[in-house]
């Protein structure tokens, strides 16, 4: 019965936690989960899953006793250190970067069809 809150508490701080760092909304953690499902890799989607089936029966008060305390514990370290290692300025960044490639590539590519429709015209 110790360890009961303990599984509720880090399910509520793995729902703020990808609230936070992947800007998903949702009351319930398999809602967050399933909005967060592109941007998390397979393994820690798996764990968070685990987690999200354990947040109805650990709500009810008979069903909490059947709960696998240490696999949950570790499949909330599990999905917790992963959205803790993500750097939000660095996605930031790395976003703002794509953008400037791809405006560069884009505008490069514009400049040599002009050149070469000037070519094939014989103007250049």
């Amino acid at each position: 019965m110790s360890q009961d809150p303990d599984i509720q508490t880090r399910i509520a701080q793995t729902i703020v936690l990808l609230k936070t760092k992947l800007g998903v909304r949702g009351k319930s953690l398999s809602a967050t989960v399933r909005q967060a499902k592109p941007r998390l890799p397979r393994r820690v989607y798996k764990q968070a899953m685990v987690l999200a089936q354990a947040e109805q029966m650990a709500q009810h008060p008979k069903l909490r006793l059947v709960l696998d305390t240490p696999k949950l514990v570790q499949a909330s370290e599990d999905v917790q250190a992963h959205l803790g290692s993500i750097n939000l300025a660095d996605r930031r960044l790395g976003w703002f970067l794509g953008l400037l490639g791809s405006l560069a590539f884009n505008m490069l590519a514009l400049f040599v069809l002009v050149l070469a429709f000037l070519w094939w015209r014989d103007l250049i």
